[in-house]
């Protein structure tokens, strides 16, 4: 191909890239339908991620799937009457081009891969109030994925985010923290402050600054809501007696905690135990970053193979919870220097599997050592199965799961040689395997999976979220 032929085919990419946006911007604005290429999100998406989602796709398939492929696909959809899912069309448009040669029978392919979200009964969804007990770095994430899918048919509306004790210029502090973030970049949209009503506008979205040093404090329909989804991302309670602090404030409904959950309150990862989740259950957790990056993969591995036992060994960023410089620290070693040192701690990733994933109770151990990045994470899982399995077999089946299982929104599957921490920033998926890394011997096998700790957390809370409040979006193809 000529230089200039090059050329004119990044053009041609390009400009079906920009056609496509306003497409998938209005189909999520006005029907409620999010749309990804092969797990990737094209909402909020710019013109060069919309043509890098679509090359994504044969590093699964071994083929392309141009976007003059997916093209039609977007234009049939946003033409039906079809309302409240999530629908790859990088997975639909692939598979009909497979037996297909031309765009005739697109509509009618179309219709019937979605036949059963066209006949169904959509159920009578009202938005819900969200509240976000907390601003640190899962609950800003949290208010950017919230924020970043306003419109009309948002179910969930970040309606006020809880903070302690009034500082001198706190609001514009805290809308500069949204603004920008030193791992993840900028806002995508606009923050603007209401300092007479301790408010932010952000693209749009209303939402209250309250100052609270406890729950009991609030009355939350005093802001104008009610029946609310409290999200505790504070980390100071972990167990039913000290969360019920949530329910003297009026206008709670539910509570959802980002971080493990003591006693007999549900642990929920989100694509394995969610159907847990009853409308009778008002405490929730979503468990930790590492328990929902390493049990979809474990699940997957033991439905198959069956575990015996194994050892999870966490590579894990350092948090705020370390000392950037040496000082005083309650818990052994993490008083170093995070920035300076590898630092050897315990986590209780590997026993919390067992409260999301029974099936492992007592098999798993598990350690974790913080290291000098932001963000991004690893655990190496080694394992011991109850039969052998080669490391040819066992990647084929990691990728089949990743792309075509009920874990798919959870499970990403790398075949890079290249790939390190930084490139996985951002990541949506709860953990990325690393199939070059994987290695087999008979019945032991060790699985290397990536994860942000950060951004592919909050993703799996969001679903978690969802599930609780009953506004699940439907996911297509099954």
């Amino acid at each position: 191909m000529s230089s200039d032929k090059h050329l004119q085919s990044w053009q041609e990419r390009f400009e079906l890239a920009e056609a496509m946006q306003p497409l998938i911007g209005k189909l999520y604005r006005n029907q409620g339908i999010e749309l990804t290429v092969y797990g990737r999100p094209l909402l909020n998406s710019s013109t060069i991620e919309i043509v890098k989602s679509h090359r994504v796709v044969r590093h699964h398939e071994g083929d392309k799937l141009r976007l003059r492929q997916s093209f039609p696909f977007i234009i049939a959809l946003s033409v039906l009457d079809v309302h409240h899912a999530k629908i790859d069309i990088g997975k639909i448009a692939y598979q009909y081009w497979q037996t297909h040669n031309d765009e005739s029978n697109v509509d009618q392919f179309l219709k019937e891969q979605l036949s059963e979200l066209i006949a169904g009964s959509a159920k009578d969804l009202k938005p819900r109030d969200v509240v976000l007990y907390g601003f640190g770095r899962i609950g800003r994430l949290l208010a950017r994925l919230l924020i970043n899918k306003s419109g009309a048919n948002n179910l969930m509306r970040l309606k006020a985010i809880v903070v302690r004790g009034k500082g001198k210029e706190d609001l514009e502090k805290r809308a500069s923290l949204l603004r920008r973030d030193s791992i993840h970049g900028p806002f995508n949209g606009s923050v603007y402050i209401d300092e007479e009503n301790s408010a932010l506008i952000a693209n749009g979205a209303y939402i209250q600054i309250i100052y609270a040093n406890d729950p009991s404090e609030i009355d939350y329909t005093a802001y104008g809501i009610k029946d609310a989804l409290v999200v505790d991302n504070t980390g100071r309670w972990s167990d039913e007696e000290s969360l019920s602090r949530h329910y003297d404030a009026k206008g709670v409904d539910k509570v959802l905690l980002t971080a493990p959950a003591k006693g007999d309150i549900k642990n929920i990862v989100y694509g394995v135990n969610h159907q847990d989740i009853v409308p009778e259950d008002k405490i929730i957790s979503a468990a930790s970053c590492t328990t929902n990056a390493i049990t979809p993969s474990l699940k997957a591995i033991n439905d198959k193979y069956g575990i015996e036992l194994g050892h999870v060994e966490t590579v894990h960023s350092y948090t705020n919870d370390q000392n950037l410089i040496d000082n005083y620290h309650k818990a052994d070693r993490r008083g170093r220097s995070a920035p300076m040192n590898m630092v050897l701690t315990s986590t209780g990733a590997a026993k919390a599997v067992a409260k999301a994933y029974p099936e492992l109770k007592g098999k798993l151990t598990g350690n974790a050592i913080r290291v000098p990045t932001p963000n991004v994470s690893m655990a190496i899982m080694n394992l011991t199965l109850k039969q052998e399995v080669s490391r040819e077999e066992l990647n084929q089946f990691l990728r089949e799961t990743a792309l075509f299982s009920e874990l798919q929104n959870q499970i990403d599957f790398t075949e890079s040689t290249e790939i390190v921490s930084s490139d996985l920033i951002g990541s949506s998926f709860a953990g990325v395997i690393d199939s070059q890394a994987t290695i087999c011997q008979g019945k032991s096998a060790i699985v290397y999976v990536w994860y942000d700790n950060e951004s592919g957390y909050s993703n799996q809370v969001i679903s978690v979220m969802q599930k609780v409040l009953d506004i699940e979006p439907q996911h297509y193809p099954k």
